[in-house]
This record gives C-alpha cells, structure tokens and sequence, in this order.
C-alpha cells in the first residue's frame, strides 16, 4: 500500500490569474494573426498587473483591455479584495521576438519549422480515470471546478471568494490500484461573515453537503465506491482565509506546471505552457506526447506510460524518444521498440504538431484553468479579425469566424494506427 497525493488551484489563484491574463494575450494575437509568435508573463500583485514578453505580429491587441476582461471574467469585480478589474494598474512591457530565435523557427518551407527552443518534454497515462488521467489530480481539478460553479451560481456558498486550493491524497495497492480516498484538504477564500469558530463551522459543513456530493455525482460508480470509506477531511485548515488572490499572494504566470499536468505522477520537462505560442514545443510537444500516451494506454498497448521527446532549438526533427510502460506492457515488444515504432509513425516535427491539433487557432484560454490534459474535446466558432469563409454582419460590421477544436489532443485517433502497428 502507499499514498499518492495531488493539488489544484481555482483560476482565482494569483498564479492561475496570470496564466489566463497570458493565454487570453496569446490568442487576441492569435485572432489578428495566426502566425504570431507569443512568449507572454504575467505578474499580479495587490492593484497591479504586469505585462512582460516578446511578440512578433502584424496584428494590434489591447493589452490593458484584454488583462481586465479577464481579471473580470475570474471574478475579481468587488473593491474589497484589493484587485479589481477596474482599478487595477495595467503594464505593458511587451516588445518584439528576437530575430535569432525567429530565425531557427520559421523557414521558407513551412515543414522544416525548427523547434521553438531546446528541451525534453513529456506525456503521461493511466488507467485510473476513464479519461486516462492520474486519480489524485483529476479529482482535485473536479472539487474546484465544482466550488467554482457554486460561486458563480451564487445560489448557495454565497460567502466565496474567486481563490481556492485543493488537494487529494489516494491509498493505492502494491499494483498500483486506487483503493480509497484517504485525505481531502479544500481551502477556499470566503467572506468575512461571523467570529472565525462560526465561519469555519458553516465552510466545512457546506463542503461537506453540497460540495463533495456534487462531485461525487459527476463520477463513475467504480471512483463513487471509493468515497465509502472514511476519508479526512480538511477544510481552510489555518482556520480563515479572507486574504487572498493576488492582495494575498502575489502570482506569475508558468508557476503551477504540475497542477496543469499530472500532479506530479510520470515527469515533467519543467517548461511553462501558458503565454507561449505552438512554436515552442515546451507546449506544443507536451500535447503530441499526452496525445501518444493516452493513445497507447486506450490501444491495449499498457496500462500505464511515460513518454519524453527532446528537441534541439531550430532543428524539427525531435533528437530523442524515450518510452516506460512501467511493466505494463501487453506487447512482445521492449520499451525501446516501442519507442522506435512511434517515431516511424506518428509525426512528431513542429509543424506537423501544429497542423494535427489546430495550434495556430485561438484555443488557449480555456487550457490555463483546471489542466490541460484530460478534459473533453469539442468544437466551437469563435471570432476572429482577418477574412474566412465564415461571416456576419453586425451593425455594419463584417465579422469572422472559424470552427475551432478545443483539446484536440485528448483524442483518440491514433488507436487503431498503434494498434496495427505495435501488434
């Protein structure tokens, strides 16, 4: 038996503030210019937002516009917590891409695009959820997801406030099964209603009555059953927590790359995804080894893998494969040979990363909440600022539109290939 633990934070959090500023930046650039080169940081702190990084466009985007609809949209509308998206000071300190790096990136052939930077980047999965994610940090993403429909309901928990905190603890067997939930710590950022006793008295007993009963409703009966034994509960464990986000905590964007991965289950190469365009494969590669991983786990090919690609900054091809089915390989075929026929068959340069999951469309924003991977593919309009086939006139105005997928690297689609090829 052993314990597995993951966190997750709300996208009140200060660091999940700054991811959705910085991916809400890339994709209005993305909307002037799908062949934009995006490397945008945040930083938030108490009344302020700070707007760092390097861009290559021939779009406009406004910098301070865009920053407070999205402080807006997280929730921080109330002058109380000392960031709102009204008054909140706005810097900009974006400037152009260097030409080295652009250099090795773009090409006259769009096919031989080098790698945005060097690095090795990683994808796993596993059998523990049906959308192949890690237990521990699914269910923690699902409990925010959760109190963050409560709040913005605003029919019950009316005391919440945007940031929160959660964690996970799982006891697995010696086969690496999950057996039961063993801890649930949920912190969240509320009003100061009543003496601190009483306050925290009500939190617990509405997270215990209306929060994990939602949760446990969105899930199957097999991870419903482990919620039967008795598991701890720990609910704003300091006691209070009416300080927070970004007067609480100042925030950076790239500063939560566990939570938007796999909550420290498999590896991670220790690039940021948020504010960075689908050149650098730090984001890019991390989705096509995700998309290998879940694909070779839904195949049959194992029950569990680890896969990692490294690059060479402004070469395409990927210098590296490297493969670990921890054992759990149901194929007369070593990890080494494994890894060998994925490079022979999935394509792994830049552009064809790009061109399999649509990454010079404006799908980022939603990503830099409640993880990356493991959510539901699906497809959607959404506007954008140059001529396509789409279009509407509204109040004189020509707009335009594409049909985009969202998480499109969470499909399926590579199953029957490695089905066929690995036997």
């Amino acid at each position: 038996m052993f314990l597995f633990t993951s966190e997750s934070v709300s996208a009140g959090h200060p660091d999940k503030v700054c991811d959705n500023i910085s991916d809400a930046l890339l994709d209005e650039f993305l909307r002037c210019d799908p062949e934009s080169k995006v490397a945008c940081e945040t930083l938030v702190t108490t009344g302020l937002v700070v707007c760092a990084g390097e861009v290559k466009t021939t779009g406009y985007v406004d910098i301070q516009e865009t920053a407070r609809q999205t402080v807006k949209e997280i929730g921080y509308t109330k002058g109380e917590y000392q960031f709102e998206y009204k008054s909140c000071g706005v810097l900009s300190a974006i400037h152009s891409q260097s030409p080295d790096i652009n250099q090795g990136v773009e090409r006259k052939d769009p096919e031989n695009q080098g790698a945005g930077d060097q690095g090795m980047m990683f994808g796993y999965a596993c059998k523990d959820m049906d959308n192949y994610m890690p237990m521990p940090i699914e269910l923690a993403h699902i409990f925010l997801q959760e109190l963050d429909s409560i709040r913005q309901e605003g029919k019950k928990m009316k005391y919440l406030r945007p940031d929160a905190k959660s964690q996970v603890t799982i006891k697995y067997d010696d086969n690496g099964k999950p057996v039961h939930i063993e801890t649930i710590v949920i912190s969240t950022q509320h009003d100061d209603f009543a003496p601190e006793k009483e306050m925290l008295a009500a939190i617990t007993k509405d997270v215990q009555e209306i929060l994990i009963p939602r949760v446990v409703k969105t899930l199957p009966k097999r991870v419903q059953d482990l919620f039967n034994k008795k598991y701890k509960l720990l609910v704003n464990p300091t006691g209070k927590f009416v300080i927070g986000g970004p007067h609480g905590d100042s925030g950076l964007t790239g500063r939560k790359i566990i939570v938007d991965t796999y909550g420290g289950k498999g590896a991670h190469g220790g690039g940021a995804f948020s504010g960075k365009d689908s050149s650098k494969v730090d984001r890019s590669a991390a989705y096509a080894m995700r998309h290998v991983a879940k694909n070779l786990v839904a195949a049959g090919i194992c029950e569990e893998v680890l896969v990692q690609v490294a690059y060479a900054i402004g070469v395409a091809q990927p210098v590296g494969l490297y493969v670990n089915t921890y054992g759990t390989a149901h194929v007369k075929l070593s990890d080494g040979e494994i890894a060998n026929l994925i490079l022979k068959t999935v394509d792994l340069r830049p552009y064809a990363i790009v061109q399999r999951f649509g990454l010079k469309n404006p799908i980022f924003k939603p990503t830099a909440s409640y993880g990356h991977f493991g959510r539901d593919v699906y497809k959607k309009d959404v506007e954008v600022y140059y001529p396509t086939a789409k279009s509407k006139r509204i109040g004189g105005v020509t707009h335009y539109y594409k049909t985009v997928e969202f998480f499109a690297w969470e499909k399926l689609d590579l199953v029957p290939l490695f089905k066929k090829v690995l036997k």
